[in-house]
């Protein structure tokens, strides 16, 4: 039996049509409701989340600019394959851009954003006890943009969203092996005290290395 749609309630529904349409499209593929190949046929998918399908074409459009389906023609879009060529280009991206945005948050200090990153930590280890991984999967995220978001520079915060946003798929299959989840637990554990510590170098790296394990565990289950 299929797992039952969670539609955002009002006042967690995006200010207009499309901006809903496009998170929701989002959320079923990183999710899984929607599978990497699937077909995407706009007729259902308007249907499914209740709107024309002006805003469903318009998501599409956007999602295939962000490298979460592809579109061919005769054929229509449909969910893009996942691939490990694909996830080592996305995450050299995030290695480089990630370590500029840790060097600008340390060198501006501020005590909150080290209490912002703890907390953040506390997030994602309630909800690995608790098992629920798609509150898991939300709370890490907003772990490892309290690097970003702190850095002042909002540009490189835009494009590492976009990039974040492209590999949803790849970290919900990576959290399916507990052993993946607890070792996650136990690298944030290490940023945040090389955080706290001042040493940037050493947060960088150790984000190197928590990156690493997630492609080469992944690399063995993607096609090459």
């Amino acid at each position: 039996m299929p797992a039952p749609e969670r539609t955002p309630s009002p006042t967690q529904r995006p200010p207009t049509v499309p901006a809903f349409v496009l998170g929701e499209l989002r959320r079923l593929i990183g999710i899984g409701e929607l599978v990497p190949g699937q077909p995407l046929r706009q007729e259902d998918l308007a249907a499914r989340l209740g709107v024309s399908r002006v805003p469903v074409r318009e998501a599409l459009n956007t999602l295939e600019t962000e490298g979460h389906v592809v579109h061919e023609p005769h054929y229509g879009y449909r969910v893009t394959e996942l691939s490990l060529t694909d996830l080592l280009e996305v995450y050299r991206l995030r290695q480089l851009l990630e370590a500029e945005a840790v060097r600008a948050t340390i060198a501006l200090g501020g005590t909150h954003v080290l209490a912002d990153l703890r907390a953040a930590g506390a997030e994602v280890e309630l909800a690995h006890t608790a098992g629920d991984l798609l509150t898991m999967n939300e709370a890490n995220r907003r772990f490892h943009f309290v690097l970003v978001t702190s850095s002042g520079l909002p540009r490189l915060e835009r494009i590492l969203r976009a990039l974040w946003d492209s590999t949803e798929a790849y970290r919900r299959l990576y959290y399916e092996e507990p052993g993946n989840r607890a070792r996650a637990l136990h690298e944030h554990a290490g940023i945040v005290d090389a955080f706290a510590a001042g040493d940037a170098e050493l947060v960088i790296r150790l984000l190197d290395e928590h990156r690493g394990h997630a492609t080469t565990v992944l690399g063995a289950l993607l096609p090459q």
